[in-house]
């Protein structure tokens, strides 16, 4: 982006890094296999719950061209600005969810940062409590698939910024 004009004058921001590697042009059939996992995976959750998940691990990720797109998603879902903004600092932002909403955000942490080898047992069992094990199930799928997103998107340094609301859906 660049020539971009404010009130003091031409603002020039840094260079767009181009993409490391298209992948799916590459992998065509490992994207659609994965286009295919990412709709299974969300079947019969809440649009705005899957979105903040997706947010909450890209940000744990890193994953700058993620976040942009689910950022949008969330929003074009029905999301507000406020809930997104706080997802980064959502333990000290808990009254901005409902009970399931952190059991999913607090799950997807813990399943996002393996540091120490597993899912904390309380964790589980805080997930186990709002979501039937159906939903569960759904929402371990739709952590686990993001994760992978996100992995393609650094490692491919993928370009965040010119995604569009469902591009991609």
């Amino acid at each position: 982006m660049t020539n971009t004009t404010d009130t003091t004058g031409t603002v020039t921001y840094a260079a767009e890094e181009p993409a490391r590697l298209e992948w799916t042009k590459h992998a065509p059939e490992v994207y659609k296999a994965m286009v295919r996992l990412d709709v299974a995976a969300r079947k019969a959750l809440d649009p705005r719950l899957a979105e903040l998940v997706k947010v909450r691990a890209s940000q744990l990720n890193h994953c700058a061209f993620c976040l942009d797109m689910h950022t949008k998603d969330a929003l074009a879902a029905g999301e507000s600005v406020e809930r997104i903004i706080q997802l980064s600092a959502w333990e000290e932002s808990r009254h901005f969810y409902t009970e399931k909403e952190l059991a999913a955000i607090e799950l997807t942490d813990a399943v996002t940062v393996l540091t120490d080898g597993f899912v904390p047992d309380d964790v589980y069992q805080r997930a186990a409590k709002q979501f039937d094990e159906a939903e569960l199930s759904q929402l371990i799928a739709a952590i686990a698939v993001i994760n992978a997103w996100n992995r393609f998107g650094v490692t491919c340094r993928m370009t965040p910024g010119h995604y569009q609301p469902g591009q991609h859906q």
